[in-house]
């Protein structure tokens, strides 16, 4: 058989070969498509309301923070009662919106006034639909995000326990106001 075929092909001429340079091309970068996905989450995050779990959250219903760089002493102490809480906010009935203003006007006060420990009431989110705590998880990211707020935890049962958070201010350096 292959006897056949070399005597078949035996009087066949290449053809010749083109004048042409074959040039490699360059294969498209790959798109890291997930990459794309995360950093565009991150931006919605740092736009939205939504608490980053970066800003020092755990991942539990009880509300924690601490601003790095402070000792966990702190937060204890917090916990366990050890500065006096001086004043405090309720945000029962109101949309996120107006916590949101309500909250940051409260704290720019606080801290103009010395106040160094407050209660800010959320509520548990009884009242709210599916009744899941919706301003729970917004003033918990609210806070994170200022820079007046050193730690705060979830308030003690006679404090307001799931429905409230104690906030440990930073201490101004000059008591101006009233």
């Amino acid at each position: 058989m292959r006897e056949l075929l070399l005597a078949a092909l035996a009087d066949v001429t290449p053809l010749p070969q083109p004048n042409r340079v074959r040039l490699a091309r360059p294969r498209p970068l790959p798109i890291a498509v997930q990459r794309q996905r995360d950093e565009h989450a991150v931006l919605h995050d740092t736009l939205s309301d939504a608490p980053a779990w970066e800003l020092g959250l755990e991942t539990g219903e009880e509300l924690l923070f601490l601003r790095d760089g402070l000792s966990p002493q702190t937060l204890k102490k917090l916990r366990r009662g050890h500065w006096v809480i001086q004043d405090h906010l309720d945000l029962h009935g109101l949309t996120v919106p107006e916590a949101r203003v309500l909250t940051a006007a409260f704290l720019a006060q606080c801290v103009r006034r010395g106040v160094r420990c407050v209660r800010i009431v959320h509520g548990k989110g009884l009242g709210s639909p599916n009744r899941e705590p919706v301003l729970k998880k917004k003033v918990a990211g609210w806070l994170a995000q200022r820079d007046e707020v050193l730690a705060y935890c979830q308030a003690p049962q006679a404090d307001g326990g799931g429905g409230a958070v104690l906030v440990l201010l930073r201490g101004s350096r000059s008591k101006s106001g009233a």
